[in-house]
């Protein structure tokens, strides 16, 4: 039997209002909507709204004419609701208290003033939240969601705090063109700003710079004199077994090395066995080893600081 449940949510927007209560109820909504939850919003048409991003959020809209407790009422008798969301100022104690004995329905309230509440769930997700404070202003039976483990962050924010740095060296000269492939290897992930090194030697130059243009996850260094600094600023590296995965190795920077030329075997034999490395041949595999190397960061990390201790 399906677990999903009709989850209304009644918050209001206008020029007055202001956009904040929709735009942290989006947020939530959209963690319901992942586990299978139908999302239906409530709102009155007000001047200055952001209706709009409700539905381009795929999420229903009921148009209420007024703040009325019995016009919510009615709405969530027609609905057979499981949880009524509450994000409002002018809902008080009394007024949660007429809905839920008039229908019964799980009520979850967001406040932000320590308000007295009649309400199954109180969410404060503001960092400085303290539950302490909501004794004797919310039921017994009532959960408590307060502080930063609760904080509602819009998708954006998440993005790119999970983005990652990757440092980028294939050669100079780049003999193999694999800077290009390797770009739209990283690309699909959409977690990465990327430092990539060459040098004006490379003959396809050119075709480089016109594939980086306008994409700003992308840094194209030429010539550069600050490798150092580059590698210090990112997670990985993706580097030729090279005189650059020592230097690698010296900045503890974990690293999947791909082999170009026959003179790269020696090192590549030796790293070969503990960390991530590639034949030029094996290029397709790429995604594959980021994702391994994102995984085991940590693991590779000690393996790095024991390698070059030895």
């Amino acid at each position: 039997m399906s677990k999903a449940k009709t989850i209304l949510f009644r918050a209001d927007s206008s020029s007055k209002i202001g956009l904040g209560h929709i735009m942290r109820d989006l947020v939530l909504a959209s963690q319901y909507a992942k586990k299978g939850h139908k999302i239906i919003f409530a709102t009155q048409d007000l001047k200055g709204n952001i209706n709009h991003k409700i539905l381009q959020s795929g999420y229903q809209i009921k148009i209420l004419q007024s703040n009325s407790k019995k016009e919510l009422v009615n709405l969530i008798k027609k609905l057979h609701l499981k949880l009524l969301v509450l994000d409002h100022y002018k809902i008080t104690y009394k007024k949660e208290k007429y809905i839920k004995e008039k229908t019964k329905v799980k009520i979850l309230s967001f406040d932000d003033t320590y308000e007295k509440h009649f309400c199954d769930i109180l969410l404060n997700h503001n960092i400085s939240a303290d539950e302490k404070r909501y004794v004797n202003l919310v039921p017994k039976h009532c959960k408590l969601r307060c502080g930063s483990q609760y904080t509602l962050l819009r998708d954006e924010f998440l993005q790119e705090k999970k983005k990652k740095t990757v440092f980028i060296a294939m050669g100079g000269a780049d003999i193999a063109q694999l800077n290009i492939k390797i770009l739209k290897t990283i690309k699909k992930f959409k977690l990465f700003n990327v430092h990539i090194v060459t040098t004006k030697t490379n003959k396809n130059l050119l075709t480089l710079q016109k594939y980086c243009k306008n994409k700003k996850w992308i840094h194209l260094h030429i010539d550069s004199i600050n490798l150092a600094k580059l590698m210090k600023k990112s997670d990985f590296a993706i580097v030729t077994p090279s005189v650059t995965l020592n230097e690698v190795v010296f900045m503890q920077l974990p690293f999947i090395a791909i082999k170009i030329v026959d003179n790269q075997q020696d090192i590549y034999k030796y790293f070969k066995k503990d960390f991530l490395l590639l034949q030029v041949s094996e290029i397709d595999q790429l995604k594959h080893k980021i994702k391994e190397l994102i995984k085991n960061n940590d693991m590779f990390l000690q393996k790095l600081k024991r390698e070059f201790n030895e």
